[in-house]
Formats: structure tokens, C-alpha cells, sequence
């Protein structure tokens, strides 16, 4: 099943095109991983399908609707994003952070109810952040700052996640939590995860489904065995990739690389 999906997207800043006639299906309820060489369109690609930037040509649909004719609210009740470096009003608490997820339900002057307060101490549990939904954002390690977000995110009862590059900044043991996170969202609240990485090894490890991309078009989509592969990596990043079979997940690692360099 596709809910959500893009035919013939094209995306420009000015005059520069940086999506182009792009079509793709975004499976549902699974991870999907964007990869690719710095510029290639990825981070571009998120925002117009969040319709955080707006789209030149093309048409993006979700459950058969355009979203750039769907109602603000009701598009902000099925999908979500953390972008690549959030910002928050300083002294800000974790619990005040995650109840920004309610806007989309709230009416009137914007009070919460019963409702929203049982929604966004849910989301506290489910991440892990309950113990300090108190304590200020700014004084929270990286990891547990990336948390809140999520939790935030999740406090819009979106069944869409979007992530921009959302290990930057964390150290690996963050990292993997933070992913592992994500994974447990998915695998047992069955929601979809839209997310760009650039370590391929995470991307293998936790994505059903890789979109590769280079110069805002595919240059491969499917499953991680059909995307990390010598060939596509070649194509994309313009390295000589050895590639394995992770022994722990059984999915593609790259265990080694070198730079291809032109001939002269």
C-alpha cells in the first residue's frame, strides 16, 4: 500500500533546480532512508514532500489528496518532521516542547485538554523522557534533547514521521539509540519513518526501503540489498566500496572505500 507519493516533482531555489522529475512511492507503514552526496536534493526533497518549501511542477498526493491544497491542520494531523537542527525558545521545558505537537487539535484560545495532556505524557513515556519532562531543554544531552523532539513529533498523533539527518550532532552510542528508537516506533505503533542519513551502515542496518539519489534524481530505490551495493555506491558517491553482510542483522556494510579519481 502507498499513501503517500510524488509524480514528476520538480523543486528549484530561484533558478536552480535541484529536484527533478522526481516520482517516487514512499511504502507505507515501513523506514525509508534517503541517501546521497551533499547537495544532491535530499534535504530539499524532505521539505517539499512536508510542504515546508513549495514544489515548481509535479504533484505530491497523499491518501489521494494534493498536499499543497490540503487544510494546514489537517495535513499537521498525518505528517510529522524533525528537521536537521530544530530551535526552541531558551528556558523552554521538555514538557512545554512536546505539547507544541498538539497544535493541530487545539481550538479557541489554545488551551489544553484532558486529551492533549494524556497524549503528550504518552509521548514523554514511549521516549523515554518522562524523568525530565521539567527540566529545561538547553541544560539536556544531545541524545536526550533529540528525544524531546521526537516526543514532540509524536505528540501529533501523526501516522508520517519525517527526520532530517537526525543523528547530527550525537556520538554513536546516541545515534543508535535515537535509531533504535525510531525502529521501535515503527515495528510496534506501525508508523511510517521518512529519514536522510548519511552513514550507510545505519541506513542499511535500520531501513526497509533506500531511496539513493544524486543531483535530485534516482539513481536506485529499493530494499537495502539492492541499494548498497558496489555498483550504486560507484554511481552515487564516486567511491570503490567493498561491501559485506553485517554478521549481527544480516544486512549490507560497507566495510571499506576509496575515492575514484578521474583519469586525466
Amino acid at each position: 500500500m502507498t499513501r503517500l507519493y510524488t509524480d514528476m516533482l520538480n523543486v528549484a531555489y530561484d533558478n536552480n533546480l535541484i529536484v527533478k522529475n522526481l516520482s517516487i512511492k514512499i511504502p507505507d507503514k515501513k523506514i525509508t532512508t534517503i541517501i546521497g552526496a551533499n547537495g544532491c536534493g535530499k534535504s530539499t526533497l524532505l521539505k517539499a514532500l512536508t510542504r515546508i518549501i513549495p514544489t515548481k511542477t509535479g504533484t505530491i498526493l497523499l491518501d489521494g489528496k494534493n498536499i499543497l491544497k490540503e487544510n494546514t491542520k489537517t495535513l499537521a494531523k498525518k505528517i510529522a518532521i524533525l528537521p536537521q537542527t530544530p530551535e526552541s525558545t531558551d528556558g523552554i521545558t521538555v514538557a512545554e516542547l512536546v505539547s507544541y505537537g498538539r497544535y493541530p487539535y487545539q481550538k479557541g484560545f489554545g488551551r489544553l485538554s484532558k486529551k492533549d495532556y494524556e497524549v503528550i505524557d504518552w509521548a514523554l513515556e514511549v521516549t523515554g523522557t518522562k524523568n525530565y519532562k521539567f527540566r529545561q531543554l538547553d541544560a539536556l544531552s544531545g541524545g536526550q534533547r533529540q528525544r524531546a523532539w521526537i516526543a514532540m513529533a509524536l505528540a501529533q498523533e501523526t501516522d508520517i514521521i519525517f527526520l532530517d539527518e537526525p543523528t547530527t550532532y550525537l556520538d554513536m552510542a546516541h545515534q543508535l539509540e535515537v535509531l533504535e528508537l525510531l525502529q521501535k516506533l515503527n515495528k510496534e505503533q506501525h508508523r511510517t519513518v521518512v529519514m536522510v542519513l548519511h552513514d550507510l551502515n545505519q541506513a542499511a542496518r535500520f531501513a526497509d526501503y533506500i531511496i539513493a539519489l544524486k543531483n535530485g534524481t534516482i539513481v536506485k530505490a529499493g530494499k537495502c540489498e539492492e541499494v548498497i551495493t558496489k555498483k550504486v555506491l560507484m554511481k552515487v558517491f564516486n567511491i570503490d566500496a567493498e561491501i559485506g553482510i553485517d554478521p549481527r542483522t544480516t544486512k549490507p556494510i560497507c566495510f571499506t572505500y576509496n575515492l575514484i579519481k578521474e583519469m586525466k
